[in-house]
């Protein structure tokens, strides 16, 4: 196998390994998106297979006094000639260099797009907190408490009081 497919086996087969597709299925919330999750890691791995089984083997040689005794040394040493004349080109990866340094940029916006998200989570998961709890005591809280926690609106509502604003 040439360098460069047993590069790409090699790849492929550690990036199998650190994909955490458990975590990513726990994240998933629709059922659309779940099914579609699952056709994803299936042809993942097929072609991870496909990779491992057919592409990581050597080719078997071949055997050149079989077919001479078969069919004939002339005809035979033609086709073995031809052969071993064929030159495989090397594959030369141009493509990497040139989006490798764009991909890095984006997981560094990935990254502040995470933190981001996970301090929005944080906040809507007080406000939530904040809501039930007003709802448990909403029935028996007095105004002095409601107002104890707002502030901003015993001030909104003193104003319209005091600016004899009643609201028609």
């Amino acid at each position: 196998m040439s360098g460069a497919g047993k590069k790409i086996v090699d790849v492929a087969f550690k990036a199998g390994r650190t994909i955490d597709w458990d975590g990513m299925a726990k994240m998933l919330v629709s059922e659309e998106a779940r099914k579609e999750f699952s056709t994803l890691r299936r042809a993942f791995d097929e072609v991870n297979t496909t990779l491992q089984t057919k592409f990581s083997q050597e080719p078997e040689p071949i055997d050149w006094e079989y077919y001479r005794k078969g069919i004939g040394p002339r005809l035979v040493d033609m086709y073995k000639e031809a052969y071993d004349s064929i030159e495989v080109p090397k594959y030369v990866d141009t493509v990497t260099p040139q989006y490798k340094p764009k991909f890095d940029s984006l997981l560094v916006e990935l990254k502040e797009a995470e933190e981001k998200s996970l301090k929005e989570s944080e906040r809507l998961e007080k406000e939530i907190a904040d809501v039930q709890e007003l709802k448990q005591k909403i029935s028996t809280m007095t105004a002095d408490e409601y107002f104890a926690k707002h502030p901003e609106l015993k001030k909104k509502f003193d104003d319209e009081i005091r600016n004899d604003y009643w609201g028609y």
